[in-house]
């Protein structure tokens, strides 16, 4: 393994624990204006002295400002850091870090914490600099506080175009083999909003004076799972997961809401998953909207040179792989055409109760971190 990663490694997971402790106390929701300032107030402290702070105008309306942190050096090569700091778990869910085993558990702690922290561990190795260390001319992180719920496009992508990589800091995996794999391809994701509108009447002495808008929302959900083919030439998944209607036991419910979680390797076929909503249903008028259209990503062959030169670096295979989820990389993708994701630490129940971070897994993701960042800005110069 090269010396600096192998040193700056070992620097980095020494104190990976504590940083991770740090950013999971506290509680950020996405929108929470208080919860993304006192992350960024953490960050701030995690970052290394020599870098300068900025705070951008969020993508998102009614959002505390976007952090980049960030590093310019003499030598040639731009290198973006890409994270987020807002969760899915609203404050009276968040837990903060507990160890159970090998298991550091807390709210927030894979997606995208975890991240965060060895991202910030690679900006402050570079920051320590030595003799074999990799030169740069600007090194940033870029942390947003609105990736869990973000519908209008990421407007930072401009900002960074044209730099030499962007490394994006989502949970790492392995391959079918055990050996460390990064991300290089991800499906595109899309949010499908059905709302309904029917007629209200008294569930027990008029029930067919009313038109149901939860039985309509109902067959929208069937129709939508029927568009479900994730072993098609699309890999399309339609799932329908949140649906709600009425406000009272004894009435015919007169409106409502259907969510549907949309993946597919085409942007595309997402219209043809709306158009499948049928337009009334028993004499309710269902209007069906997509609410958040993310790109797909697919970054391989820009990447294989990128992805050999850091298995060389880390004496080990690397391999390349896809995920269903959505990322901010996606989006820088097509102006960052090398685009490598999945960087962070692994673990697992992103999104649910006792979302943890695996304690082993943190020393060889940042291991794979410094390689990839030693192979971008090697390939720069």
């Amino acid at each position: 393994m090269d010396a600096w990663v192998q040193r700056a490694a070992e620097q980095i997971a020494e104190r990976a624990e504590r940083d991770l402790e740090a950013l999971v106390a506290v509680s950020s929701p996405s929108g929470d204006r208080h919860g993304a300032e006192d992350c960024v107030a953490v960050v701030r402290a995690l970052a290394p002295a020599a870098a300068t702070v900025e705070r951008i105008p969020c993508s998102s309306p009614d959002h505390a400002d976007d952090v980049v942190v960030r590093l310019r050096g003499d030598g040639s090569g731009r290198l973006l850091l890409l994270g987020h700091l807002d969760t899915v778990v609203p404050h009276e869910r968040h837990a903060p870090l507990r160890r159970a085993g090998e298991q550091l558990t807390g709210s927030g702690s894979i997606d995208m914490k975890g991240g965060d922290v060895l991202a910030l561990g690679l900006l402050r190795a570079l920051a320590d600099g030595g003799p074999d260390a990799p030169g740069f001319a600007e090194v940033a992180l870029l942390l947003v506080v609105d990736e869990e719920w973000r519908t209008g496009p990421m407007v930072h992508v401009e900002r960074f175009a044209g730099w030499d990589g962007c490394l994006c800091f989502e949970a790492g995996e392995l391959a079918p083999d055990g050996s460390d794999a990064v991300i290089v391809r991800r499906k595109a994701a899309g949010t499908l909003r059905v709302r309904a509108r029917g007629v209200a009447a008294h569930a027990g002495a008029a029930p067919d004076r009313g038109r149901n808008a939860l039985l309509a929302l109902g067959v929208a959900a069937q129709a939508v799972a029927a568009q479900h083919t994730p072993t098609g030439d699309d890999r399309l998944t339609a799932v329908p997961t949140t649906l709600h209607s009425g406000d009272a036991f004894n009435v015919v419910p007169d409106a409502g809401e259907l969510i549907c979680d949309l993946r597919s390797d085409r942007t595309a076929a997402f219209e043809e998953v709306r158009a499948a909503v049928p337009a009334v249903v028993g004499g309710v008028t269902l209007d069906a909207q997509l609410a958040r259209v993310w790109p797909a990503m697919d970054s391989r062959a820009a990447t294989a040179p990128l992805l050999e030169a850091a298995s060389a670096l880390l004496g080990r295979p690397l391999a390349a792989a896809g995920r269903g989820g959505a990322s901010d990389a996606s989006h820088m993708a097509p102006a960052i055409p090398f685009t490598v994701d999945g960087l962070g630490p692994r673990g697992g129940r992103a999104h649910a109760p006792g979302e943890f971070v695996l304690e082993a897994s943190l020393r060889p993701r940042a291991e794979v971190a410094l390689a990839l960042a030693q192979a971008v800005l090697a390939h720069a110069g």
